[in-house]
């Protein structure tokens, strides 16, 4: 079909997170020609969001410019509303598509109900159980699955807890996570390219990102506390840390860290560089969902420097542990994993929780049904997970369950799944497992879990 008579879909974007997970479903679009995607970034973050669309060769249709002089949520709310509206009053689109939990993802979902288009809610069902933590995502995520239309979730997890608010039938679809996708699509036609942080010797990488609101302040100087620790305990390891742009947070980590030895503090860097990194790490410390997502993808293991955390899928398959932001749990979790090189602690693959590289081409399937112009996806399949899949609230617990998958119908396995680099992945029989990579370091968290009760 000539993309020329395809209907246009809004693809609305304003941070780096989301422009790197809606991307390989522009990509998947573009392909596939019966939907034509209409790239909007709304200017929450401009110049991340250009360069993390560049990686994939990609750049904005619309691109929203903001006078913005605070940087509250409440002024990006009041200007960027109406931009947006007047926007879509101008072009109309068939559907909008919002990811995740952002400020954009919310004012974009508003925009869209109050004028009567189509939502899609990509990444649709994550939850932390807490409207606290994460502060105002968990919010922001339950007010935009009240007015979409459409539900990928990315886990049966998520479609469960979506079903636990009511939420079920076939408008509910278990795709996984695009984040996959976009690992997949960057690792492969990325160049070798310069090394972003050259390593002295035969020095292990530790690699450090935290930007949460609920990390800034106080836990933020006892993950730098710990950060210091390790780099003075390990002689073998360094420690790149790239800052969030956000000003308060570069000034309270060069100033407790700039000087260490073997730390080094960075700028952002661009998305195929942080794949490098994370790819060759011993260790990823991180209180980022998209990190987490991406260091199971690259078979890294990872300490989350959160208290709950809406992806215990990750958890549960043993590729992370829950540490907080107490500098003691966290050097203790960091300083076994060390101790064991990252050799897999058990034998056996494991699953990649978070899907196998096509969620793209399942969102745009199920995009396209919505508008009726294709039939309904297959949902991805799942294999039963290890013992502790999660409960709301993000706190593990110790069951073997699957959960349902609401409108998902019978799940049977994929085949011709592949890995990062292309490598074919066969598929595993219901109840068995498979993983998108070597799986030679996420079993060494196996039996090392940090339990971190919430906060009363």
């Amino acid at each position: 079909m000539a993309s020329g008579s395809a209907p246009a879909v809004w693809i609305v974007l304003g941070t780096r997170p989301e422009a790197i997970k809606l991307a390989p479903l522009v990509v998947r679009m573009r392909q596939e020609g019966r939907l034509r995607p209409v790239v909007v970034s709304t200017g929450q973050h401009v110049t991340p969001v250009r360069q993390a669309l560049a990686a994939f060769g990609l750049a904005a249709d619309v691109e929203i410019a903001l006078d913005r002089s605070e940087g509250s949520q409440a002024e990006l709310a009041a200007r960027l509303i109406p931009r947006l509206d007047g926007e879509l009053v101008g072009a109309p689109p068939a559907a909008v598509v919002v990811q995740g939990d952002t400020a954009t993802a919310l004012i974009g979902a508003l925009v869209a109900f109050w004028r009567r288009t189509t939502l899609v809610h990509l990444e649709a069902g994550l939850r932390s159980g807490d409207l606290t933590r994460p502060f105002p995502e968990e919010a922001n995520r339950r007010l935009v699955a009240q007015v979409a239309q459409l539900h990928l979730a990315p886990t049966p997890l998520a479609a469960a807890n979506l079903a636990a608010e009511g939420i079920t039938g076939p408008r509910v679809l278990v795709t996984g996570n695009t984040i996959v996708d976009a690992v997949h699509l960057i690792v492969r036609r990325s160049p070798a390219g310069a090394d972003p942080a050259p390593l002295a010797g035969r020095r292990r990488l530790i690699l450090v990102t935290t930007h949460r609101r609920e990390s800034w302040g106080e836990p933020m100087r006892r993950i730098v506390t710990a950060v210091r620790t390790l780099a003075r305990t390990h002689a073998d390891v360094e420690v790149v840390f790239p800052v969030h742009p956000n000003g308060a947070l570069h000034h309270d980590i060069h100033a407790a860290l700039d000087g260490q030895e073997r730390v080094r503090v960075t700028d952002p860097l661009d998305y195929p560089e942080l794949l490098r990194l994370l790819e060759r790490a011993e260790l990823v410390l991180s209180d980022s969902g998209g990190i987490l997502e991406e260091a199971v993808t690259l078979d890294t293991p990872a300490l989350v420097l959160r208290d709950v955390t809406e992806r215990a899928e990750a958890i549960d398959a043993g590729y992370a542990q829950l540490t907080g932001t107490d500098t003691d749990r966290i050097v203790r979790a960091a300083d076994l994993l060390l101790a064991r090189g990252g050799s897999p602690a058990a034998t056996g693959c494991r699953t990649n929780p978070f899907g196998d590289g096509r969620a793209a081409a399942r969102a745009e399937q199920a995009i396209a049904w919505i508008l009726g112009r294709a039939e309904r996806p297959a949902p991805l399949s799942s294999s039963t997970p290890a013992a502790g899949s999660a409960v709301p609230g993000g706190v593990p617990a110790a069951t073997n369950a699957v959960p349902a998958v609401p409108g998902g119908g019978a799940a049977v396995p994929d085949s011709g799944a592949v890995g990062p680099r292309g490598e074919a992945v066969p598929a595993a029989p219901l109840g068995g497992a498979r993983v998108a990579g070597s799986s030679r370091r996420a079993a060494a968290l196996a039996g090392q879990r940090v339990a971190v009760a919430r906060d009363a």
